[in-house]
């Protein structure tokens, strides 16, 4: 499955805010990402022409299953990364943006060997 670095994002935005609000609309990703509502139209319109997710008539963006499976992949490797980096001393703060650099270009290989040494190596 090949999909670019910023639809990656925009579907991990989605789950994210889907889980701490419960729903998501355009500005909701607007404000977490800090684009402009025409990039975000834009894109939104994309990620439902590719069948990612699903906007409902009064706004309300959900994901589909396929979209859920990439969001829900790359958010995993943003946590499991994230906790790697402040296990080595990084902020939390730094960490959480050093991650969103590298989730998305690390080999299958690479990731599964951080998460074996992430769950291993103590808290």
């Amino acid at each position: 499955m090949v999909i670019h670095e910023s639809a990656e994002d925009y579907l991990e935005s989605i789950l994210i805010i889907h889980e701490q609000s419960g729903q998501v609309r355009s500005i909701d990703v607007v404000n977490k990402l800090g684009f402009s509502k025409p990039s975000v139209s834009i894109a939104m319109k994309k990620l439902r022409e590719s069948g990612y997710i699903n906007m409902a008539g009064d706004g309300n963006i959900t994901l589909t299953d396929s979209g859920l499976e990439i969001a829900s992949r790359i958010y995993r490797r943003h946590r499991i990364i994230t906790r790697l980096f402040e296990r080595m001393g990084v902020s939390p703060e730094q960490a959480a943006i050093d991650a969103c650099k590298v989730e998305h270009d690390l080999s299958e290989e690479t990731f599964a060997r951080i998460c074996a040494y992430v769950e291993d190596s103590p808290r």
